[in-house]
């Protein structure tokens, strides 16, 4: 099961991000023949689709998320060993951000100006993504399948057309979670555990759709700041007995610690960003100093979402081509649900190529996600909500509970959207896909 990427940033220490936007210019068409006879858009020639990414490949963001571009990378090598795409292999560029909006604006202008990328791919983060939106929509190169499951992805399509999300949003995850609650522990005194951004006002709007006279108290935590006893202290003097948590995997572990250490023992149902269990598990060692063992089984009992199939899953056909693709084509370590994440959407981005055509443009690129993404198979459980007036990601996800790293379905899978949207049981068939024999889309 996978637990994933959102606004904020897992720290071990205090963390100061200066938001500021460096943005300049734009790639120029590089002159070479796309494969119509027309000049290319950037970063297309005959033979290959130069794409690109923003990610934290270092400092406190890096564990976790560092390894999104390597499984990425993995599934686009799996591809170009067998034909690529169209005739074209996929090139992919990864430049590290530190998740500082203003290294995210001096990286990205050189995947525009100086790499004059065709587009960007699965770059990560709410903050730094946010900074460089305008910027990318202004200059044609669409940013696609963001890491983050802000609605800023995709719910203004007329300011930014060519913005695309991938994951659930946080409104509809909080609203699948709020209504599991509402039918299950009606009588539960609920408290709220939020990051104080994008990640905790979306998740609540979607909650209190549902749980709003059960909720007892509501506390939020800055990203940077690493104590976060106050709120915790705060839910116990509340007697909140089940504490949604929608936060970064280090806040999974921290609030876990504080709640060790003062005997709080609520139900905890962390949203899907923060529970992994393997990673969680290592923060919980390193920031205890060892007086905490970290193991699969640190978050035993808590209640999660999940969306894709992980590494706990390992007979469901993805997860087996997702380990076939990494042992043939990844690097060092094995593979994590991080990865998983970063082939997943890598698939996504294949069928988009291959429904655009071997006339590649942007604007094709673009068209063909609007008309055909909803019908994608793929390893998501639900569909995308891809359309000309909606760029949200995947439509739904199944609540589970954990049990020494393992997720046991408490639900079928539901699909909803932001709003007032009714949330019903996903009758698509998305979840019972498979992939194709080779792994790669259209073959």
């Amino acid at each position: 099961m996978t637990r994933h990427i959102r606004g904020g940033v897992p720290l071990l220490t205090a963390l100061a991000t200066t938001l500021a936007l460096t943005a300049c210019g734009a790639g120029g068409r590089d002159g070479s023949d796309g494969g119509g006879g027309a000049p290319a858009d950037p970063g297309v020639t005959d033979d290959t689709v130069t794409i690109g990414g923003s990610f934290p490949l270092t400092g406190v963001a890096a564990p976790g998320y560092s390894e999104i571009p390597t499984g990425a990378k993995a599934y686009f090598d799996h591809v170009n060993a067998q034909g690529g795409v169209h005739g074209r292999q996929i090139e992919y560029i990864v430049k590290d951000d530190g998740y500082n909006p203003t290294t995210t604006s001096t990286v990205t202008n050189e995947l525009v100006l100086k790499d004059e990328v065709f587009a960007t791919v699965g770059s990560l983060g709410t903050p730094t993504q946010a900074s460089v939106a305008d910027y990318l929509n202004d200059e044609g190169v669409p940013q696609l399948m963001v890491s983050s499951g802000s609605l800023q992805w995709g719910d203004d399509v007329d300011n930014r057309p060519l913005t695309f999300g991938w994951q659930p949003d946080y409104e509809s995850e909080g609203k699948i979670i709020g209504q599991w609650v509402a039918e299950n522990m009606p009588d539960a005194r609920v408290g709220l555990f939020l990051q104080d951004d994008d990640l905790g006002e979306d998740a609540e709007k979607g909650v209190r759709q549902y749980v709003d006279d059960q909720i007892v108290a509501v506390e939020r935590y800055t990203s940077g700041n690493t104590d976060v006893a106050p709120q915790i202290s705060g839910l116990q003097a509340k007697k909140a007995d089940l504490v949604l948590a929608f936060n970064t995997p280090s806040y999974t572990a921290l609030s876990q610690l504080v709640a060790l250490k003062t005997g709080y023992e609520p139900q905890w149902f962390y949203a899907n960003i923060g529970s992994d269990p393997a990673l969680v598990g290592s923060l919980l060692e390193r920031f205890s100093e060892g007086a905490v063992a970290g193991s699969s089984a640190a978050l035993d009992g808590v209640m999660t979402t999940e969306y894709i199939p992980g590494i706990d899953s390992t007979d469901d056909p993805w997860v087996q081509l997702w380990q076939q693709v990494w042992d043939e084509q990844g690097g060092d370590g094995e593979l994590t649900n991080y990865r998983i994440y970063g082939m997943s959407q890598a698939y996504a981005f294949v069928q988009a190529l291959e429904a655009a055509g071997e006339d590649l443009t942007r604007e094709g690129l673009v068209a063909a996600i609007e008309e055909g993404g909803t019908e994608w198979e793929g390893p998501q459980l639900a569909p995308f909500r891809y359309s000309a007036d909606s760029h949200m990601g995947i439509s739904g996800m199944r609540i589970v509970e954990l049990e020494g790293g393992v997720g046991e379905p408490l639900t079928e899978v539901l699909v909803t959207d932001i709003g007032d949207a009714e949330i019903t049981a996903d009758d698509s068939g998305q979840a019972d896909d498979s992939p194709p024999e080779n792994g790669v889309p259209g073959s």
